[in-house]
């Protein structure tokens, strides 16, 4: 005899729960916020002059909608191209010769740099209309995103656990499937941490990104960012307190609905053999879980996601012949080609910057590079000696985690423009140097990648490992040396390499300050660039950018890159 359940619980299956109406109201404002802003961005483009940004605080929330949705598309993009990009040079050596190092060059790169050689193209995509200058913006957030996030991947897919990729094998799982269920669930909890550092580092760009000017063109689009950059000019410090006030706002939102349940949710991407002592909670993944909505949203992909995992390349039937090359031979023709397209990049900057500048132009260009490069091993060299023993100790306690993760976001994301108010009245009234007292504010938002990467590493320090040096009572300097320094080091190393290169982007705006009508230069490649933008000097732009980007090449190489090979084999988990 079928036992029937009774009536009133069945028809509870069909009701909505508390939390299908929190979904409900979270994806129909998503949707809202998505038509809104369609209708905006198909207005013409001179549609910005008749609206100017204004500092009435009641215009805040439409313009923190705007920011938000650039940086949630831009975050979409650099996932994409981290989960390509790092993939492609940790999986092929060869590859890895040229990727790894283009990356460090793209990260060096300063957003005004991107934005003199690809404003005319992104605006030429949407003639007219403000969809190109959207395109452009996007863009500049997503070059201050995605180079992090790269980095942080690539290092993990460097450094995956060896019983790990042999489980997969055992278990039969194709390159496909070992990607998603092995080494993607491994780097999460890193990836994520740098995901947010990532966000901040789009809240420090944002001035630039959203209210830019190359040569004769001037662009304001509706946002936070250029609600600061009018604050800043009009010298209102009742406004540039309401977008603090606006910008804690939003960050508290993707801290909520966004980052702390990935946080929780890559919990479970643990490599311990037993759970953590504390267990990550969120109310919004459990809303995501338990909400019908999202679960009838999510299992179509899911469904696809796991057919695809049973895919196999077609087998070919009638073997080809193939001609057997060296391995040596292969590698020399590789080399070769990169060396042959280095020289032919080199010779074509070479020519066109000296098409209208001398030998001595160089030469001042190489010594405002050392200055800046000066200024950057100095503060990385102050930051590290801060952070990796404060990352250390958030890290390996999930309570104070929860409470400094918001914390340190914030701070990440404090936009420096907000304090040149400060700085410009301490360096006049004070008669101090620009070239030296400027220099801290280079590293206030590129510091915070080292934070986050330490923390991200003590994270992920295996419970047994601490319980094994508890019970070998291994404290003091002795601890610090043997467990927790080289449990963090591969991580730390990923975290400084980008803090030094955001550290070089960052010059741009530190070197160059303003409050109002009074500007303050320091002798330096930043405020080299950031002149020639402005005057739209492209041979000057061109060399600066070059130059820039010799001299990370330069120190990664004989310093960063050696220091991450050794971690990859010293300090490799497995």
């Amino acid at each position: 005899m079928k036992i029937l359940p009774p009536v009133s619980i069945v028809t509870r299956r069909f009701l909505p729960s508390s939390w299908d109406v929190m979904a409900a109201i979270f994806v129909f404002g998503l949707i809202i916020l998505f038509s809104d802003a369609s209708r905006e961005v198909i207005q013409p483009l001179t549609s910005l002059a008749r609206k100017p940004i204004s500092l009435d605080p009641s215009a805040l929330p439409q313009y923190a909608l705007r920011t938000a949705l650039r940086m949630l598309v831009a975050l979409a993009f650099s996932l994409t191209f981290t989960f390509t990009y790092a993939t492609w040079a940790a999986k092929s050596p060869r590859a890895g010769t040229l990727l790894v190092p283009l990356l460090d060059i793209l990260q060096s790169i300063p957003i005004l740099g991107f934005l003199s050689v690809t404003l005319v193209f992104f605006l030429s995509l949407a003639p007219g209309r403000i969809l190109g200058a959207e395109f452009a913006a996007v863009f500049l957030i997503f070059t201050s995103q995605a180079w992090n996030m790269a980095f942080s991947f690539y290092q993990s897919l460097r450094t995956v656990p060896t019983e790990l990729t042999e489980a997969g094998r055992v278990f039969g799982l194709n390159a496909w499937a070992r990607f998603w269920r092995i080494e993607v669930p491994f780097g999460m909890p890193q990836l994520i941490w740098n995901m947010m550092m990532s966000m901040s580092g789009a809240w420090f760009m944002l001035v630039a990104s959203e209210a830019f000017t190359v040569g004769n063109t001037s662009i304001t689009l509706p946002g936070i960012g250029s609600y600061i950059a009018a604050a800043v000019e009009a010298k209102s410090l009742p406004a540039i307190f309401w977008a603090i006030g606006a910008m804690l706002v939003v960050i508290l939102i993707f801290d909520q609905l966004l980052f702390r349940p990935l946080v929780a949710w890559a919990d479970r991407f643990r490599i311990d053999a037993e759970p953590g002592d504390e267990e990550v909670e969120s109310w919004a993944l459990k809303m995501y879980r338990r909400s019908k909505l999202f679960d009838a949203i999510g299992t179509p992909f899911e469904i696809l996601m796991r057919r695809s995992y049973q895919l196999t390349p077609p087998a070919r039937k009638l073997p080809v012949a193939k001609a057997v090359i060296p391995a040596w031979l292969a590698a020399g023709i590789w080399y070769a080609i990169l060396v042959v397209l280095g020289a032919y990049v080199v010779w074509r900057v070479a020519s066109f910057v000296g098409a209208s500048l001398g030998f001595s132009d160089f030469v001042g260009v190489f010594l405002r590079g050392l200055a800046t490069m000066a200024r950057v091993i100095l503060l990385i060299a102050l930051a590290s000696l801060v952070w990796v023993p404060i990352g250390i100790h958030v890290g390996l306690r999930p309570h104070l985690t929860r409470i400094v993760q918001p914390i340190a976001q914030f701070l990440a994301a404090f936009p420096v423009n907000l304090l040149f108010p400060v700085a410009v009245y301490l360096i006049v009234r004070w008669e101090l140097n620009p070239d030296i007292w400027l220099s801290p504010l280079m590293v206030l938002g590129t510091q915070w990648y080292i934070l986050f990467n330490v923390i991200a590493g003590a994270s992920a320090l295996p419970k047994e490992l601490r319980d094994v040096s508890d019970n070998l009572q291994i404290k003091g300097w002795l601890w610090w040396k043997n467990v927790a320094l080289p449990a963090v080091f591969p991580y730390y190393v990923t975290g400084a390499i980008t803090a030094s290169g955001g550290s070089w982007n960052a010059s741009i705006v530190a070197e160059v300050v303003s409050w109002g009508s009074r500007q303050l230069h320091a002798f330096g490649l930043g405020a080299y660039i950031f002149d020639a933008t402005t005057a739209g000097d492209y041979h000057r732009i061109v060399l600066g950018l070059a130059m820039m980007s010799f001299l990370v090449v330069t120190v990664n190489r004989l310093f960063w890159r050696p220091l991450y090979w050794y971690a990859e084999r010293k300090y490799r988990m497995g």
